[in-house]
């Protein structure tokens, strides 16, 4: 069952870079008592996702912070290390990369989609939500191959606003 606006997120360790590398992070606390924009990416280094996705987010960072989100996190299926490079490539320093390498987090929202048709395994589906305090507020999921709308930055931007 996919989360959906109202559901609490779930509490589970997934990886986030630190500054002697990648260090658990339990999104219990990541979401606590502040509001999080969280983007989430089928892969990092994809074209989709590092020509549209991204750039989205790394050009409207500070309008997003200035519209009322206190964190921006990034999502994806990968390592830590890969989405520690990825942020490097992007300058996406902004926002904090979260790595859900074995897909936990990513299967308990309920937004895991099989990729092994492209030889991805299991990956994410593209979507962005806005959490309150853990509690969703928006989610916006892209169901179309190649369509970036409902997980974009300007939609999130758009709805912060609202």
């Amino acid at each position: 069952m996919t989360i959906a606006i109202g559901d609490r997120l779930p509490n589970v360790t997934i990886k986030t870079n630190g500054p002697k590398g990648p260090e658990d992070l339990a999104t219990g606390d990541f979401f606590a008592g502040r509001k999080v924009v969280l983007f989430a990416v089928p892969g990092a280094f994809t074209p989709g996702c590092s020509n549209t996705h991204m750039p989205g987010f790394v050009v409207h960072a500070d309008d997003i912070l200035a519209a009322g989100a206190d964190a921006i996190g990034c999502l994806a299926v990968n390592d830590a290390f890969v989405m520690g490079a990825w942020q490097q490539d992007q300058n996406a320093q902004a926002m904090t990369m979260l790595a859900d390498g074995n897909a936990e987090f990513t299967r308990a929202l309920g937004l895991d989609m099989d990729a092994s048709a492209g030889g991805m395994g299991t990956r994410s589906k593209r979507f962005a939500l806005i959490a309150n305090d853990g509690v969703v507020e928006y989610l916006g999921v892209d169901t179309q191959k190649g369509v970036i709308e409902a997980s974009s930055a300007d939609t999130i931007l758009n709805q912060l606003k609202a």
